[in-house]
């Protein structure tokens, strides 16, 4: 056995996976793919940050790309792993795998180039990460989408693992909650003593099982409406069972909160304090609201929503980073934090550390929004690098 994993990167946005597993060790990433659908230059500034910190990275539409390689597959090299996030989309099929091109009629088109990714390369090993809403979509079918993604891991050989982490609750300052998927061939996964588990120490309530399908069109047309997902926040799926139950987290680590990443107030250029004039409309925007509003059709309606804390605690983790962090606009959803007695929203370093990281990994050919953007579209480095590690403990027993 190699003592390193060869691993592609898809969707690689600005290299998280990949920082993660160095730092894990036992990985080394040989191939990347990284591109925004709309194809302008302007937009593959996640592609130039990658490419200027690895050589390994391919800008191109992944579909053309899996087209080609489907015809020569030494266009992409061989590899024991796949890693990615992948966009959480409508995964159903058109037909039946049992016709010609079963897989056409795709809708979740980059869950199924992942698909075919595996089909031609057939890694040994896998693990997407995906927003947690994956597991409840869509809204009229909950669950479906996940079933779909557990039924073609499971027809291709793989055992499963999935577990939604909150990243603060494992000491990390950011409350982040994101579902990660580990898969494996010839896995017999056991949720007392699996990878997530030993990544993510917790306490399992009960369980539930339920019976998933081989045939991803059978799932797209026969499963349930339900209203409430089958699939709690852990699980494990093979030989078309899977096993799902809730979980309570464990760990007596240190936790970081959003004060441990801020910069000191003389490093932040002046256009990231609030300007006085500015601070009754983020107040506004931040605060709780019952409203009489109209609609563009004219029809009136109450709009409600809760308060958010205005300015954020930075004895705490912080919120979610999202895509909308950059820019001066008041915002409900931007970070505001006040320090030496002012208010002022969090600089480019802040957020990349706030994802694990290295300060500055977005500043070269990017503006500030840009940099705010892959933060936002970032997972937590540490996260995959926790994961990693229970990966090479258990290829080592």
């Amino acid at each position: 056995m190699s003592d390193t994993l060869r691993v592609a990167e898809l969707f690689a946005g600005v290299g998280g996976f990949r920082l993660g597993l160095d730092a894990a060790g036992g990985f080394e990433t040989v191939w990347a793919n990284q591109w925004e659908p709309d194809g302008q230059e302007s937009k593959q500034f996640a592609y130039r940050c990658y490419a200027s910190h690895f050589d390994t990275c391919i800008n191109r539409d992944i579909h053309e790309v899996m087209d080609e390689a489907e015809t020569k597959p030494s266009l992409i090299p061989d590899v024991e792993m796949v890693v990615g996030g992948f966009p959480c989309q409508d995964y159903s099929v058109a037909k039946p795998l049992s016709a010609a091109h079963g897989i056409e009629g795709k809708k979740g088109v980059l869950w199924w180039d992942i698909y075919r990714f595996l089909k031609l390369k057939n890694p040994k090993y896998c693990l997407f990460e995906n927003v947690d809403r994956l597991l409840k979509s869509p809204a009229a079918q909950r669950g479906r989408d996940f079933a779909i993604i557990l039924s073609c891991l499971m027809s291709l050989g793989y055992g499963v693992e999935w577990r939604v982490v909150n990243s603060a609750a494992y000491g990390f300052p950011q409350r982040r909650k994101r579902v990660y998927i580990y898969a494996e061939k010839d896995y017999e996964p056991c949720l007392e003593y699996g990878v997530m588990t030993d990544a993510f120490p917790c306490s399992i309530g009960n369980v539930d099982t339920l019976t998933i399908d081989s045939d991803p069109y059978t799932i797209t047309t026969e499963w349930g409406a339900y209203k409430v997902s089958p699939f709690f926040e852990y699980g494990t799926a093979a030989h078309g069972e899977a096993s799902t139950a809730h979980v309570t987290e464990e760990y007596n680590g240190t936790c970081q909160t959003l004060g441990d990443v801020l910069v000191d107030a003389d490093a932040v250029p002046s256009e990231y304090w609030l300007e006085p004039s500015t601070v009754e409309r983020w107040q506004y925007l931040k605060g709780y609201k019952r409203e009489e509003r109209v609609a563009k059709n004219g029809h009136k309606y109450w709009y409600s929503e809760g308060s958010m804390s205005f300015p954020d605690p930075t004895d705490k983790p912080s919120r979610t980073i999202l895509t909308g962090e950059g820019g001066r606009g008041a915002s409900r959803f931007k970070h505001v934090v006040e320090q030496d007695g002012r208010l002022r929203r969090l600089v480019p370093v802040e957020l990349e550390r706030l994802q694990g990281f290295p300060d500055d990994w977005t500043a070269t050919g990017m503006t500030d929004g840009q940099r705010a953007f892959c933060m936002g579209n970032a997972l937590v480095v540490g996260v995959v690098e926790r994961i990693g590690q229970s990966i090479q403990k258990r290829r080592k027993q």
